[in-house]
């Protein structure tokens, strides 16, 4: 029987489209993981909601049965339990503390700091000579500077933490190296937050190891919870800048109306979001009760994975799914998950992804692909991650980037 159950994670595509079946008529099937087991795939809206919302289903990796998708994500998860990954009340508990650092005012409140970033590497991009990798001048270095400013980190350290986090999520790394990798990231955590201990500053670490919060969290939680903003903070909103540009460059008539009207650019911000759904290992979940899902009867004990990348393009939430349009109201997409473990730092991936868009758009429209977009590969990764990102634009003396 396993020989006709496939095995996941499923082949794309190409980078920029999910997988065939993600599109099947099956909303919820079964597909085989590396250690022989099978779990449900789950690729329909309702039904992946229905997943992540559920008191019938946990998100616990502590727990011994739970499924995981590779070896490698199994040695970071089981290495690195943040509350994230915890059902509630522990989740809740903990998610409570930072919630108001992700309120979308206080949020809203660091434009000009992102602004400024985004300024910065602008102008260092259009003095450069095409053509440049836009992943590694731009792409990884907007979150990184963002994060960094937000918890109160030296720039010096992205490079460090970037690489560390680069081998944890790389799905062939072997689970030795990711043990040490985490291990690493973890004492980098502890020193950040022993220094803000000692000499407390204006930034997240600092009000979180000085305020009430340190009495709700345990030193432990605290540790893998700072561990989680350094790298969350940036590896995904990094994917997102890079194969969002590459998306509206390959819909080169919808970039030209952002040009145009600047007004359109949050409904591109949610329709980017949909259509590309950067996870490619999505997060799995296992099932504590029985449940029907999808016409499929879920046993205690099975494996889910809850593919938000197949929700986003389910013709029955989305008209037209595999069609990227910026006039479409896609605020329903579930890019940042759904329930109670959905995306914390929403607020700030959005802003960031709308500083970009307004300034690339005013002062370098004329960016374009260097390379065909079929040369473009994306890396064998936790999240859909562009290897490189060749552009072009054209260059007028005394003016680029002005």
């Amino acid at each position: 029987m396993t020989d006709t159950v496939p095995a996941f994670p499923l082949a794309r595509r190409s980078a920029f489209d999910p997988p065939a079946d993600y599109s099947g008529p099956e909303k919820v099937r079964r597909v085989r993981l590396y250690d022989g087991r099978t779990a449900w795939l789950v690729v329909g809206y309702d039904e992946v909601r229905e997943v992540l919302s559920s008191t019938k289903v946990s998100a616990d990796r502590r727990r011994t049965e739970f499924p995981f998708s590779s070896p490698s994500r199994e040695a970071l998860e089981r290495a690195d339990p943040s509350f994230v990954t915890f059902d509630d009340p522990d989740h809740a508990r903990i998610r409570r503390v930072f919630t108001r650092y992700f309120a979308v005012k206080r949020v809203a409140a660091m434009r000009p700091v992102v602004q400024g970033i985004v300024d910065d590497l602008i102008t260092e991009l259009s003095q450069a000579t095409p053509p440049v990798d836009f992943v590694r001048s731009f792409a990884v270095e907007v979150p990184a500077r963002t994060i960094c400013h937000f918890l109160g980190l030296p720039l010096s350290e992205r490079s460090f933490f970037q690489e560390l986090d680069g081998r944890r999520n790389t799905l062939t790394t072997a689970p030795d190296t990711v043990r040490a990798a985490t291990g690493e990231m973890l004492d980098f955590a502890a020193a950040l937050i022993e220094t803000k201990r000692r000499d407390p500053a204006d930034d997240l670490v600092s009000q979180l190891v000085h305020s009430e919060s340190a009495e709700v969290l345990s030193p432990e939680e605290l540790l893998h919870a700072v561990r989680l903003l350094i790298t969350a903070g940036h590896e995904t909103t990094s994917n997102m800048i890079g194969l969002g540009l590459v998306t509206l460059l390959r819909h080169r008539d919808q970039w030209q109306e952002l040009i145009t009207d600047p007004e359109l650019i949050p409904a591109a911000v949610e329709e980017l979001l949909r259509y590309v759904s950067i996870f490619h290992i999505s997060p799995t979940r296992l099932a504590v009760e029985p449940f029907e899902l999808g016409g499929q009867r879920i046993e205690a004990g099975d494996g889910l994975i809850p593919v938000t990348a197949g929700a986003n393009r389910d013709a029955a939430a989305f008209a037209d799914p595999d069609r990227f349009d910026l006039h479409r109201d896609a605020r329903h997409h579930v890019a940042f998950g759904f329930g109670i473990h959905q995306c914390l730092g929403q607020p700030l991936a959005r802003l960031e992804l709308s500083v970009v868009l307004e300034n690339l758009t005013r002062r370098l429209p004329t960016i374009r692909l260097a390379v065909p977009a079929e040369a473009l590969t994306v890396s064998e990764y936790s999240f859909l991650r562009l290897q490189e990102l060749p552009v072009t634009w054209d260059r007028i003396e005394g003016k680029a980037g002005s």
